[in-house]
């Protein structure tokens, strides 16, 4: 439950239509099963004491009577146990019959919770049996217990406040204005439905549809447990195809006809920070009943992945459509600014690395689609201290195989010039020495672009800007930032799959090779001809700032939380001591750094995460880290 995980559990037992006592036991065998994965919430499908498939045996007073019986050796098996959990049986209350929800915590019955929505079309009838809930809570007495009983029951955690729990049965979750609906409007994170939805062909992808896209639009937890073996075949097949989602995205899901649970731990901390960035969430209390209950706060045994390039999906055929995505952005945006300002260039200087190549690859998509010659690109190579052979030489063969303009400016000697003006040693390789050449080529392309009636092309990155590894009024600024938006473990891929799709040998040749290069600014002088300055040796690999990038921006985690996911992710890969080294570093420069990303020139946003300042990232440029600082500087290993 640290750091707001809760393991969550659907169960789908194999049941015996009309067998209270069977099921009870079945029931409770698989709680005792749950309890040694650690779950806290529990749900079973509907109607799981009786079975689903009962007919017009719910009529039948012994049954009704032999369910409550077992609900009670049911809720008694949870006594002196941390879960909450949910289970199926029907109710009568004043001579009418409910398919209810009882929830059960140590030993109680906290709340009934009735079905809303009862299906009587296609293959169901339960209005033949079952009245509908109503929104009116009112109370149901059994041993003398007066036990809360209404469709709007809310379930509150007292030691996590972000963790409400509200339940939906199956129908209800296939209506249009869903209960799941006003219970997330009115607090709930987690929504949960006890379900018994037969099997017809291809009924499962419109099943996970509803789920994954119902948790996406109430930005909740959704765990699904739906009905399997032992119910009736006479007409119709379960198949307990139970599931877990977040957010849009299914964290775990039972295979169909294997009367398997599933567990998963859905991230209720991430949710309430979700709901927190979104205007358009409106909370209303709406007449609800919150039930408080408790669970003792411990570390959740994490079993769901986190992807280790949060910003690249893992799959080839999402990848490419990302990427083709992605480049169609970034030149559709650039132009636009070329229809608008009517310049006749572009002016780009190209090192050879990966950021200037992708920015000079969109570039000529934009060109293709204006209708304009390449010709009108005008690569600029500015060899000086650092520039080596291969990047040199990898710069050249672009500006040749896209059909550019090359144009070499050596600033050597007016570097040298302006360091014996303002008194710079030559052998002093200081911060002084480094962004004195990128302000260098920043005046070069600008004055280029005046004499060409052209723009400058930006070719930072998102990864740079957030850790502020850019010149400021150097390389830091530019007429259109094309890659602004685009993390540096993307833009590998992006060159991969323009050198993919390209058709072109020699071009696909160059920027394989540009992809092999080593990350570097080059602006110190080389070591036997190779470069001396790794950008990764000296800020850290970008691999994991990106994935730090990913969780701190997009999600609000914090440090402590950070750090156990990264270890999590990539404690096969870094000892535990370089991830927080490297995460420390994240914040220290995210930090220090914003006043550079407060006045970034434009460019297009690409994806969930962006720090431009007039878009997603508002943020002070004197903003204090103290309280970031402090808790990562509190972490251990």
């Amino acid at each position: 439950m640290r750091h707001g995980f809760i393991k969550v559990a659907a169960m789908t037992p194999k049941i015996r239509v009309a067998d209270p006592v069977y099921n009870a036991e079945q029931i409770c065998g698989k709680l005792r099963e749950a309890y040694e994965r650690r779950a806290k919430i529990i749900v079973f499908p509907e109607l799981c004491i009786t079975g689903y498939t009962c007919q017009d045996l719910f009529l039948q007073e012994l049954l009704l009577k032999e369910a409550l019986g077992a609900l009670k050796k049911i809720a008694e098996c949870t006594r002196g146990q941390e879960a909450l959990v949910f289970v199926g049986l029907p109710v009568e209350r004043r001579q009418k019959l409910y398919n209810v929800a009882a929830v059960l915590r140590d030993g109680k019955i906290l709340g009934m919770i009735p079905k809303t929505y009862i299906p009587n079309y296609g293959e169901f009838y339960e209005a033949r049996h079952f009245a509908p809930g109503n929104g009116t809570t009112e109370e149901f007495v059994l041993d003398q217990e007066k036990i809360p009983f209404g469709s709007k029951l809310l379930f509150a955690c007292g030691e996590m406040p972000s963790l409400v729990v509200g339940c939906e049965i199956c129908e209800d979750m296939w209506a249009v204005e869903t209960p799941g609906t006003s219970h997330a409007l009115a607090g709930a994170t987690v929504l949960v439905n006890l379900s018994a939805s037969n099997e017809t062909v291809t009924k499962d992808e419109y099943r996970r549809m509803l789920i994954r896209s119902g948790s996406a639009r109430l930005v909740c937890g959704y765990v699904y447990a739906s009905a399997g073996e032992g119910e009736s075949t006479q007409d119709l097949v379960f198949s307990g195809h139970s599931m877990i989602a977040e957010n849009g995205s299914i964290l775990a899901e039972a295979e169909r006809f294997a009367g398997e649970s599933v567990y998963g731990e859905v991230d209720v901390h991430r949710i309430a920070e979700e709901r927190r960035r979104m205007s358009t969430f409106l909370t209303a209390e709406n007449g609800y009943t919150v039930v408080p209950f408790s669970l003792e706060m411990e570390e959740t045994r994490l079993t769901r992945k986190f992807g280790k390039t949060p910003f690249v999906p893992t799959e080839e055929l999402t990848r490419n459509r990302r990427c083709d995505d992605i480049l169609k952005l970034q030149s559709y945006g650039l132009k636009k600014r070329y229809e608008h300002t009517g310049a006749k260039t572009a002016v780009i200087g190209v090192s050879g690395g990966l950021d200037s190549t992708l920015a000079l690859l969109v570039t000529a998509r934009c060109f293709d689609l204006l209708g304009r010659d390449r010709s009108d690109m005008i690569v600029v190579t500015m060899p000086c201290f650092g520039t080596t052979d291969r990047t040199y030489r990898n710069a050249c063969k672009l500006a040749r195989t896209l059909g550019a303009v090359l144009k070499e400016v050596d600033i050597r000697l007016s570097v040298t010039r302006h360091f014996q003006d303002i008194g710079q040693s030559m052998d002093n390789h200081d911060v002084t020495y480094e962004n004195g050449q990128a302000r260098e080529r920043t005046q070069v392309l600008m004055d280029i672009a005046n004499q060409n009636g052209g723009l400058v092309i930006g070719t930072g990155d998102m990864s740079e800007l957030a850790l502020g590894w850019a010149t400021y009024n150097g390389d830091h600024m530019s007429m259109y930032g094309v890659n602004a938006g685009v993390p540096k473990t993307l833009v590998r891929h992006l060159v991969w799959y323009y050198a993919d799709t390209c058709g072109d040998r020699e071009l696909q040749a160059v920027l394989t090779d540009v992809l092999d290069t080593p990350v570097s600014p080059e602006l110190l002088p080389p070591v036997d001809g190779r470069i001396a300055q790794k950008t990764e040796d000296l800020v850290g690999p970008y691999e994991l700032h990106d994935f730090f990038l990913y969780y701190v921006l997009r999600l609000g985690f914090s440090p402590v939380k950070v750090y156990r996911i990264a270890r999590e992710t990539f404690g096969g890969e870094y000892a535990y001591e370089e991830i927080l080294k490297w995460l420390r570093t994240f914040y220290r420069r995210f930090f220090s750094q914003q006043f550079k990303r407060s006045c970034l020139p434009d460019g297009p946003k690409v994806g969930s995460v962006a720090v431009s300042p007039r878009g997603d990232l508002r943020m002070p440029s004197d903003a204090s880290a103290a309280v970031w600082m402090r808790e990562a500087e509190q972490l251990r290993l």
